[in-house]
């Protein structure tokens, strides 16, 4: 089966083609600046070179338009047809309580989809319109929603709670809900058969770091708890989402600088983080040149960055009462071998080591980075959400 993965945030659309079959990768690229005069597409070719192409694309039903066009174009199409695509499956990044997994999108899911939109305004009326852009170009084609969310509703009440008022949770839905599931599920689950282990019987930390990043605690296949929140701003420090602030320091900001709450969700998600502290940059190989050249802020926010990692972690051990795997992945912690380095030498009281020469040579690949004496396996698994959203829709579409 061939498959067609969508992600459309609010300016932009990311896509990939796989054939099911064989596991290729036919086809990959995103629409960039959509409703802007300067939107774009840009694809990978099969030799990883790029292509740049301009093209007005005022909303998402012109660019999933131009994507189909150039699925079956002569110059960098890959299949005759769009009859050639068997089905569409959606990232949607918040299914709220009512998703516990990827379902056949009908109108019925569509409605519950809209109604999950006040807890993520930015991405859920996008993927509705990227839902709704498909629905239009191939009425006949089956499509699956697979929720960031849905993995991280096995956590206890009393993991995804917020000590405020009851009445805030029933009003409005305020608990902690996670992202990033479809990561932590596709990393999880891979490592345990990279490792030959049985995913239902194994205690597992998976850190998906990067520019957004965030922990889950596996226990037996089932996620008890993740570093994310209601939003993705909670837990760790990022590119330039701040991750945990104390209340109080908003509230003392909001009457000093006279700002708004828009103001405010400005500041934490856009300009704090890396680049706030190092005031330099939310991508770590700017970071790692910086702190090469002696530059004293962005070895703070280095530092600050990977000690939340490490304090999560520590902090998972306790919840999990134990842990088998360690599984790192996403953009640092595929790449970043001092990152690594860092948390795994901190882990020593639990018996975990590491082969820093292994861990200093491997980037972007899957392998095992713990010796033999350690009493934990650490891994580095990258990430493949696509691949993920495409099986889960295969599935459902059988």
């Amino acid at each position: 089966m061939k498959i067609l993965v969508l992600n459309c945030g609010s300016s932009s659309i990311k896509y990939k083609l796989l054939d099911m079959a064989s596991k290729a990768i036919l086809a990959q690229g995103g629409i960039e600046k959509i409703g802007l005069p300067d939107s774009f597409l840009k694809l990978t070719l099969p030799n990883g070179d790029k292509v740049i192409l301009e093209k007005s694309i005022p909303e998402h039903t012109v660019g999933i338009q131009f994507i189909f066009e150039i699925l079956t174009g002569k110059q960098y199409g890959c299949i005759s047809s769009l009859n050639a695509i068997d089905a569409v499956g959606h990232r949607v990044v918040h299914g709220g309580e009512k998703f516990n997994k990827s379902v056949i999108i009908t109108p019925e899911v569509i409605a519950q989809i809209q109604q999950c939109s006040d807890l993520a305004p930015l991405h859920n009326p996008a993927n509705l319109q990227g839902i709704e852009a498909v629905s239009k170009i191939l009425p006949n084609v089956p499509q699956v929603a697979v929720f960031d969310t849905a993995f991280h509703q096995t956590l206890p009440p009393y993991a995804y709670m917020y000590a405020l008022p009851y009445e805030y949770y029933t009003k409005y839905g305020i608990r902690r809900y996670g992202f990033h599931g479809t990561s932590h599920r596709y990393v999880s689950k891979r490592a345990c058969d990279f490792l030959g282990l049985d995913y239902t019987k194994t205690k597992i930390i998976t850190a998906h770091i990067g520019n957004g990043g965030s922990l889950a605690a596996i226990n037996n296949g089932k996620c008890v708890d993740t570093s994310m929140g209601l939003t993705p701003l909670e837990g760790l420090m990022m590119g330039t989402r701040s991750g945990n602030v104390d209340l109080g320091v908003i509230t003392f900001l909001m009457e000093k600088e006279h700002l708004t709450a828009q103001d405010i969700s400005t500041i934490v998600n856009k300009k704090s983080g890396v680049a706030g502290v190092s005031g330099l940059s939310s991508d770590m190989r700017d970071i790692e040149k910086a702190i090469s050249e002696g530059n004293q802020r962005a070895k703070l926010a280095l530092d600050m960055y990977n000690y939340r990692i490490l304090k999560y972690v520590g902090a998972y051990a306790a919840v999990l009462n134990g842990v088998d795997v360690l599984v790192f992945t996403g953009g640092v912690g595929e790449n970043q071998s001092g990152t690594r380095q860092y948390i795994c030498d901190n882990l020593n009281y639990m018996g975990a080591e590491i082969d820093e020469k292994l861990n200093a040579e491997s980037r972007g690949e899957e392998v095992e980075l713990s010796t033999p004496k350690s009493k934990i396996r650490i891994v580095v698994i990258p990430t493949d959400e696509e691949f993920m959203i495409a099986s889960d829709t295969v599935e459902l579409v059988k």
